[in-house]
C-alpha cells in the first residue's frame, strides 16, 4: 500500500475539502446575510421553530450521527480512498441534495394542512387510500431505527465518562478494550464488568436527556439542544482535527507512520474500484445513511416551518453542514489516528471489522498513547453522544407528531406513551444484543427501509403530485432559485437510481438475505423476534392510521 500521500491524493483531498468549504461558505453568508423572515413561534395551531438558525443546526443534528465519525471513514477507505469520493459526490448531487429539497417540500406542505407525518403528507399528494398507509414507514422507520439507536448512543456517554475518569486506561491494546466493551454492553461477564448495571444506568440517563428535550417541544426543547449542542460538537470536532494533524510521527523507529500516511489511506485514489457496482451501491447508501432521507424525519422537522419559509436554502444549508462533519471532521480524526499508531496492515483489520470496533475499541487504545489522552478521549466519546442524541430525538419526533396531530393528543401524553413503548422494545435490543438483535433491526429499517421509502417518495411527488405542483410548491418563499436541471433529475435521475439499487439488491442478495444463509443458525430465532417487532409495529401503525381517518370522516360526517 503507499506510503502517505500521492499526487492524486492530494488532488482528491484538496478537492473534496474545497467543495464543502465552499458549498458551506455560500450557504452560511445567504443565511446570515442575506434576507431575514419572519419566525412566528404559534401559527395555525402548531408548534414553529423559534429562528432559521435553531432550524438549520437541528435538521443538520438529525443528519449529523455516529455515521458521520466511525461509518464514513470506514467506507472510504475500504472502497478506494479517495476514488470512493467520485460515486459519493454523485450520489450528493443525484440523490442527496434533490431528496432533501423534496422532503422539505413535502413536509412543509403537510404542516400547512396540520400533517406533521407522512401518512397524512401522503394523502394531500395522491388522495387515494393506499397514499396514506404507505406514509406509515415514515413513522416506522425512523421509530425503529431509535430503538437501538439510543442503546448505542448510551455507549458514546459510557465511554465519555470512562475516558474522563481513567477507568479503560492501562488497558492499551485491542484485545483488551475488546473484551471491556463487550463486558459494557453485557454481552459477557468478566473483570471489567460483572453485572447489566452500568450499561442500564448509563442507558437511563440517555433515556432521560432524550425524553427531556422531547417533553419541553419543538423550540424550547429540539431547538435549543441543536443550538447548544451543535456548536459544542463542532468545536470538539475541530480541536480533534487539529490534534491528529499535530500527531507527528509517535514512534520514531517508524517514521513512515504519520499524519500524511494516515490522510493518504482515506484520500490515496484506487481507480480501479469505480468499475465495481457495489462502490457505487455503498456510496449512495452512505450519502442516504448520512443525510437522514427516507426516514420521514425530515418530513417531520420541515412540517414546523411556515408556508412562505424558505426550505431551498434551508436544505442546501443543512446538506453542507453534515457534509462538513462528515468529509473534513469524520474523514480526519478516527482513520488517520488509527494508521498513525497501529500502521496500515493493522488498520485495514480495524476498518474491516467495522465502525464499532474502530470507535470502541482501536480509539481508546490511542487515547491511552497520547498526553491529555482522558481529556480528548472524553471530547471525542462526547462529540460522537452529542451527534447521537440530536439524531435520536428526531427520529422519536414522527411517532410524537402524529398522535399530536391526527388524534389531536397533547404533547405531554404523547411523550410519555411513546417513551413507554420505546422503553419497552429496548430492552429487547438489550437482552438479546449478542445474538445480532440490533444489527437486523439495523438492515431491515437502517438500510433496506431506507431506499425503499425514499423511492416511494420521489415517485409520488415527481410522477403522481406531478414535478411541475411540487416545483412550485418547492419555491413558495425560496431564498435560492434551484436549477432547472433538478427537475429532471427529480423526475427521471432520482427515481431511476433508487430503482437500480433495490434491483440490484434483490438480484443479488434479497433470498440470501431472507432466508439468512450466512447467519449462525442459533441466532435465527432472534433474528425472527427483530423482524416480527418491525412487522408488528408497522401493524399497530397501519390500524392507528385507519382509525385516525375514520374519526376525520365521522367528525366531518357530524356523526
Amino acid at each position: 500500500m503507499t506510503q502517505g500521500l500521492t499526487t492524486n491524493g492530494w488532488i482528491f483531498f484538496v478537492l473534496g475539502w474545497g467543495f464543502i468549504l465552499a458549498l458551506s461558505f455560500y450557504c452560511f453568508r445567504r443565511v446570515l446575510f442575506g434576507k431575514k423572515p419572519e419566525i412566528v413561534v404559534e401559527a395555525g395551531g402548531r408548534e414553529q421553530w423559534g429562528s432559521r438558525v435553531g432550524l438549520i443546526l437541528a435538521v443538520a443534528g438529525n443528519a449529523i450521527g455516529l455515521g458521520n465519525f466511525l461509518r464514513f471513514p470506514v467506507k472510504a477507505a475500504a472502497n478506494g480512498g479517495g476514488a470512493f469520493m467520485i460515486p459519493y459526490f454523485v450520489a450528493f448531487i443525484l440523490l442527496g441534495i434533490p431528496m432533501m429539497w423534496v422532503e422539505w417540500t413535502i413536509g412543509r406542505m403537510g404542516g400547512a394542512h396540520g400533517h406533521g407525518t407522512t401518512p397524512g403528507m401522503f394523502h394531500i399528494m395522491w388522495k387515494k387510500a393506499p397514499s396514506k398507509y404507505l406514509g406509515a414507514l415514515g413513522i416506522v422507520i425512523p421509530f425503529v431505527i431509535v430503538i437501538y439507536y439510543n442503546f448505542i448512543e448510551s455507549w458514546c456517554l459510557g465511554f465519555s465518562w470512562f475516558s474522563i475518569t481513567g477507568k479503560y486506561f492501562g488497558h492499551a491494546n485491542r484485545e483488551a478494550m475488546g473484551k471491556f466493551l463487550r463486558g459494557f454492553q453485557g454481552v459477557e461477564s468478566n473483570e471489567f464488568f460483572s453485572s447489566l448495571a452500568p450499561i442500564l444506568i448509563i442507558w437511563g440517563i440517555t433515556i432521560a436527556l432524550n425524553f427531556f428535550f422531547l417533553y419541553k417541544g419543538i423550540s424550547k426543547g429540539i431547538e435549543v439542544l441543536a443550538k447548544y449542542g451543535m456548536p459544542l460538537l463542532f468545536i470538539f470536532g475541530v480541536v480533534l482535527v487539529i490534534r491528529v494533524l499535530t500527531l507527528g510521527t509517535p514512534d520514531p523507529s517508524q517514521p513512515e507512520l504519520n499524519v500524511a500516511t494516515g490522510l493518504g489511506y482515506i484520500w490515496n485514489p484506487d481507480f480501479s474500484r469505480l468499475g465495481s457496482a457495489s462502490v457505487w451501491l455503498v456510496a449512495a447508501g452512505q450519502i442516504f445513511f448520512t443525510l437522514s432521507l427516507g426516514q420521514g424525519i425530515i418530513n417531520t422537522y420541515a412540517s414546523y416551518v411556515r408556508e412562505k419559509q424558505d426550505i431551498t436554502l434551508n436544505g442546501l444549508t443543512t446538506s453542507s453542514v453534515n457534509e462538513f462533519a462528515e468529509v473534513i471532521l469524520g474523514g480526519t480524526i478516527a482513520i488517520p489516528a488509527a494508521v498513525i499508531f497501529f500502521g496500515l496492515a493493522e488498520t485495514q483489520v480495524i476498518a474491516n471489522e467495522g465502525a464499532f470496533n474502530l470507535g470502541f475499541q482501536a480509539l481508546p487504545v490511542i487515547f491511552q498513547k497520547i498526553p491529555l489522552g482522558q481529556i480528548f478521549g472524553g471530547m471525542f466519546f462526547f462529540l460522537l453522544f452529542i451527534a447521537g442524541i440530536t439524531s435520536s430525538v428526531a427520529m422519536t419526533q414522527p411517532a410524537i407528531a402524529f398522535l399530536e396531530d391526527e388524534f389531536k393528543w397533547k404533547r405531554k401524553k404523547a411523550v410519555i406513551v411513546v417513551f413507554s413503548v420505546l422503553v419497552t422494545l429496548t430492552a429487547f435490543v438489550i437482552a438479546f444484543f449478542r445474538f445480532g438483535f440490533l444489527d437486523e433491526l439495523d438492515f431491515w429499517a437502517g438500510t433496506f427501509g431506507l431506499v425503499v421509502f425514499a423511492a416511494m417518495e420521489v415517485i409520488l411527488f415527481s410522477w403522481i403530485f406531478k414535478i411541475k405542483k411540487g416545483w412550485v410548491e418547492m419555491h413558495k418563499g425560496a431564498d435560492l432559485k434551484v436549477p432547472k436541471i433538478f427537475r429532471f433529475i427529480l423526475t427521471y435521475i432520482t427515481p431511476v437510481y433508487l430503482l437500480v439499487l433495490l434491483g440490484y439488491w434483490f438480484f443479488t442478495d434479497a433470498i440470501k438475505e431472507f432466508l439468512m444463509k450466512d447467519k449462525d443458525p442459533v441466532r435465527h430465532p432472534y433474528l425472527w423476534g427483530a423482524r416480527f417487532m418491525i412487522v408488528a409495529l408497522l401493524l399497530v401503525m397501519l390500524l392507528l392510521i385507519r382509525k385516525a381517518w375514520n374519526k376525520k370522516r365521522a367528525e366531518q360526517q357530524g356523526l
